[in-house]
């Protein structure tokens, strides 16, 4: 294993050079500098590459058929690609929702690493599952992160979403309760698994939770990535809580990725020096 300041010697591309890619509606930058910068790091003879598609049947089925190692999947994916692999790990199981496909010769096995990394952080944080908390979302992140909580045996949650029918089926899924907004309601962790605060959006100068909110928790935990501090991260810090960021959860979520594609599980200082890089 190598350090991130003295990387190995990295093969010229050639025929036997191995590929993984991701599949996005909008692909992004982040996992192909986060992988390609650790390639370069471990000296890997592997190659990776974003792709967008309009044919998911005929993607995956490239993936089975030219040997591409790994394929990392995004929205809108993640659930129409179940049909399409060989076998489900338990973190896909658990959420009926995938994200990552490893390929051993042909055969497809499927996995959800966003439910592995913040399972993993709640973990390292130490947080007592007996903690109520507020979870702020609905989509297929929030059933990661909600999952994640249930099965790290947090028994005492709200779900908080304005769309009563995936709010109300969310909670019902995962065993907590359900409301439109948050309200006045506090908690002791506060999980935002929204788009407010991300940056180019229309709500990237906003907090998910009020500073009342933040006042009244112990641990605040944003699932937005960009950017590193949101305006609830920043606030929270202010006031002195402890914090769990997206850019823990993206770059976790990368390292499994990347131990399941090539069999090497990067130290937690060159997942951080990948991250950054990836961030640049």
């Amino acid at each position: 294993m190598t350090d991130s300041t003295h990387p190995v010697t990295k093969p010229a591309l050639n025929k036997d050079t191995r590929l993984c890619i991701s599949l996005a509606a909008r692909p992004s930058n982040f996992g192909t500098r986060f992988h390609n910068y650790l390639y370069e790091q471990f000296g890997l003879d592997f190659v990776y590459k974003a792709f967008t598609t309009t044919d998911l049947a005929g993607a995956i089925a490239g993936v089975r058929a030219l040997g591409i190692r790994g394929c990392s999947v995004s929205m809108p994916f993640k659930e129409d690609v179940i049909a399409l692999v060989d076998e489900l790990d338990a973190s896909a199981t658990a959420i009926q929702s995938v994200n990552t496909i490893v390929n051993d010769d042909g055969y497809l096995r499927a996995y959800n690493t966003d439910y592995i990394a913040a399972a993993d952080l709640l973990r390292s944080n130490a947080l007592d599952p007996a903690t109520p908390f507020l979870l702020r979302g609905s989509g297929g992140m929030a059933k990661a992160v909600g999952a994640a909580l249930r099965d790290t045996g947090f028994a005492h949650g709200t779900i908080v979403a304005r769309n009563e029918t995936r709010g109300r089926a969310l909670a019902d899924e995962l065993g907590y309760g359900w409301q439109a907004e948050p309200g006045d309601s506090t908690a002791s962790l506060l999980v935002n698994v929204t788009p407010i605060g991300m940056a180019g959006g229309a709500q990237a100068a906003e907090s998910a939770f009020t500073d009342a909110a933040i006042a009244a928790a112990d641990t605040v935990f944003d699932v937005v990535a960009l950017p590193a501090e949101t305006p609830l991260i920043l606030a929270a810090r202010a006031q002195g809580k402890t914090v769990i960021t997206g850019a823990e959860v993206i770059a976790l979520q990368a390292a499994e990725q990347f131990e399941r594609y090539t069999g090497v599980r990067p130290t937690p200082e060159q997942v951080h020096a990948a991250s950054v890089f990836a961030r640049a």
